[in-house]
């Protein structure tokens, strides 16, 4: 034992990390193409590179182990015993790797089976089908489930595992959430075509409509949350509903004002069931979000649905 070592520092052959001592998998394969062809030359054209580059990577595993691995000749190249030696232990470390590599792509191919999301009501009712059929189109093979609930729902879904990536409408991201922005949206005003409103000549005053009994989502929507912040409060609600469907229907059937998002309410604008009220001095924009874990960035199928959400409309393919 050198002094050195003797005092519990290390020596030459065991300073640094494993990384440092041991040679890469690619000289590795190298050296068992080697002795498999007997041929430097037919090693480097079967691992798709040059010779001098397979001399150079050979000689550079010789100098970090401190052995002789190879003898070169007009003939052709031949392993020396301590070659004999390294090739049948990088045999075992290059079929380990393999099979870790097997591993990996089975744990891979067990995520890419399936994608979990989680939506808020307008997300999933209006934007999300045209994304999922798209990602159909490209992933036939993973099945896909819809949670759709508020906002606080997906959050939660999210963060305990029972969802992979989450769409949200709120005005804030959830805690222990990441996010990007994929889509702006705006909320209006809805009556029924005989309500008051509907005839008034006047755009209606956020003070107004905050103290109007609405027909509202529950508390944890998304569209309750931007609301009740841009009116600073809000009065009792006149039916508080768990779907934006319950409330358009509610509105339509002339229980009273709502307000829903543009997404929600063409059709019934067109068709005159459901009536525009103008607002005079607050308009109710908010950012359509997907989210996900805070640290863990989405991977595989949700990867790939994330990225059809930022296409242009109508450029879903």
């Amino acid at each position: 034992m050198s002094k050195r070592e003797e005092q519990g520092e290390p020596g030459p052959h065991t300073a640094g990390s494993l990384a440092h001592r041991v040679p890469d998998l690619g000289a590795m394969e190298l050296l068992l193409a080697v002795a498999r062809l007997g041929s430097l030359g037919g090693a480097a054209r079967e691992l798709g590179i040059t010779q001098p580059a397979a001399s150079s990577r050979i000689r550079s595993m010789e100098r970090q182990l401190g052995v002789a691995l190879v003898d070169r000749s007009p003939r052709g190249s031949r392993l020396t015993d301590a070659g004999v030696l390294v090739t049948d232990w990088s045999r075992q470390v290059v079929e380990a790797a393999e099979a870790f590599d097997a591993g990996a792509q089975a744990l891979r191919d067990r995520r890419d089976s399936r994608l979990r999301v989680a939506a808020s009501m307008t997300i999933a009712e209006y934007l999300l089908p045209g994304w999922l059929v798209a990602l159909r189109t490209q992933l036939p093979d993973t099945a896909v489930s819809l949670l759709a609930g508020n906002s606080a729902a997906v959050a939660q879904r999210l963060l305990t595992g029972e969802a992979d990536l989450g769409f949200v409408e709120g005005v804030s991201v959830p805690p222990g959430l990441d996010s990007t922005v994929i889509a702006h949206d705006r909320l209006i005003v809805v009556t029924a075509p005989r309500h008051p409103w509907a005839r008034r000549r006047r755009p209606l005053a956020a003070a107004e409509l905050a103290s109007t009994p609405l027909i509202l989502r529950e508390k944890g929507s998304g569209t309750r949350q931007v609301l009740d912040a841009a009116l600073g409060g809000l009065a009792r609600p006149l039916i508080e509903l768990s779907s934006t469907t319950a409330v358009k229907a509610a509105a339509v059937g002339g229980a009273g004002p709502a307000v829903l998002s543009e997404l929600a309410v063409g059709e019934e604008l067109a068709t005159r069931r459901l009536v525009s009220v103008p607002m005079a001095d607050v308009t109710l924009a908010r950012d359509l979000r997907a989210v996900w874990p805070t640290g863990h960035r989405p991977t595989g199928p949700a990867r790939r649905l994330l990225s059809l959400t930022r296409l242009p409309p109508g450029r879903v393919q």
